[in-house]
């Protein structure tokens, strides 16, 4: 989830989200000595589900010749001896200069990326503090949510905040990133994306974009900027149809959507469009204390790790929604919003309308260091009420319905939010 439950691969604004593995090319050449130095991390202090808070302690241990000397370590001493024959040779030959501190980066990275889990990352001192800003819904960037298209391999921009550079410079929806700044991004995560994509103020990042129904690809500059990335959006629509989009599941999502269900009830609301179209996750906290305004009382959702330790998130049932409900999903709904809209499909508390989402049903804890870096590794599945497993299947809607992009892009026109409202309006 990037308890993130991420994350999907925790689609990210172009900011960087506790929700996928940090695998830059830059520490490519170091993949195949890179099994070492973080075994002398000794994550021993508290952890949280990435919710709002990181765990702060967990000492660096020093490599002892008892730690060494054991069976069941990668630091033994020849890998110790192989690691030094590669630093030798690399600050000997490499033709470009490399730094100590790059090395011992790429030890880091490369150790957590032989797990092969796109959602364990390793976060350097800087990258741990934009995650942290990240949660906050203010960040530098240009403004635009990026996910990861499976097809081409490639990350797209899934959504464009309103009033920001990516809007100002003319990306969309459903762009795919082929380059940034001329890097070929084939492959690489949203958190190594979004890393290019982010940057100093009112500095340039270009973009080189793939975009249907264009003969050649877009190269776009975009200036960066601050970015105050509002997560909830509320309005009122004809027939007291209240409309409430999550973009994603920040510190800060809980009290929009809050005030959002709020000034609904008090307009006089007498249904509810929940738009979870493209939202890629993010804090598990932030989508159960929303789930406890929706759902009856019962479970929400529960995870297991591989001891097979449950742990469960339950409502009491006193919030429950009392008028009719469409729930909008696509392939980019992900993590804590399959939490969310599978708990209410379970429950038949509303109708999830859409296609088939995501299908991430893993949980990230972040383990905080001492030094100020962090290590995130996927550590349960979760699953719906009624015991549902969506990871890599998804959550099938209730009524399948193909968004029209060729109409959305030609004129803004949505057919899937036309047909929530037809909906319930038959309902009302």
């Amino acid at each position: 989830m990037n308890e993130m439950p991420e994350t999907q691969q925790n689609r990210n604004t172009d900011h960087t989200k506790a929700d996928n593995v940090t695998k830059g090319k830059s520490f490519s050449f170091l993949n195949g000595f890179l099994m070492g130095l973080l075994t002398a991390l000794c994550i021993s202090a508290a952890v949280y589900l990435i919710t709002n808070k990181y765990a702060p302690v967990a000492r660096l241990a020093s490599s002892t010749p008892e730690a060494t000397a054991s069976s069941d370590t990668v630091l033994t001493k020849s890998v110790e001896g192989k690691i030094k024959l590669l630093e030798d040779s690399l600050k000997s030959y490499y033709l470009e200069d490399v730094t100590n501190e790059d090395l011992e980066v790429g030890l880091y990275k490369g150790l957590v990326e032989a797990l092969d889990d796109p959602y364990s990352t390793y976060y350097t001192q800087e990258e741990m503090k934009k995650v942290k800003e990240s949660t906050q819904g203010i960040y530098y960037g240009i403004g635009a949510y990026v996910g990861f298209d499976q097809q081409t391999q490639y990350c797209k921009l899934t959504g464009i905040i309103k009033g920001t550079p990516a809007e100002e410079a003319g990306l969309k929806a459903e762009d795919i990133i082929v380059e940034v700044d001329g890097k070929d991004v084939q492959g690489m995560t949203t958190n190594d994306v979004v890393a290019l994509i982010k940057g100093e103020e009112n500095t340039d990042v270009i973009l080189t974009i793939f975009r249907r129904g264009e003969s050649d690809y877009l190269k776009i500059t975009v200036t960066r900027r601050k970015v105050e990335a509002p997560t909830v959006n509320y309005e009122m629509k004809d027939n007291d149809i209240a409309y409430i989009q999550i973009t994603q599941f920040e510190d800060v999502t809980t009290g929009q959507f809050t005030e959002a269900l709020q000034s609904a009830r008090d307009a006089g609301m007498k249904a509810l469009i929940l738009d979870l179209r493209s939202n890629p996750g993010g804090t598990l906290a932030s989508a159960v204390e929303i789930a406890r305004q929706l759902l009856p009382e019962g479970l929400i959702v529960y995870t297991e790790d591989k001891n097979g330790e449950r742990i469960e998130y339950k409502c009491d049932g006193t919030h429950q929604i009392d008028v009719p409900m469409v729930v909008l999903v696509n392939e980019n709904s992900a993590s804590a919003s399959e939490i969310l809209a599978g708990a209410i499909k379970d429950y038949g508390v509303g109708t999830l309308l859409g296609t088939t989402t995501f299908g991430k049903g893993i949980v990230q804890k972040v383990f905080g260091i001492t030094d100020g870096s962090a290590v995130k590794l996927t550590i349960s599945h979760y699953y719906t009420p009624k015991g549902n497993d969506i990871h890599k299947v998804g959550i099938q809607p209730d009524e399948e319905l193909e968004l029209d992009y060729e109409k959305y892009l030609d004129d803004g026109s949505d057919n899937q939010l036309e047909r929530a409202l037809e909906i319930l309006r038959e309902k009302i």
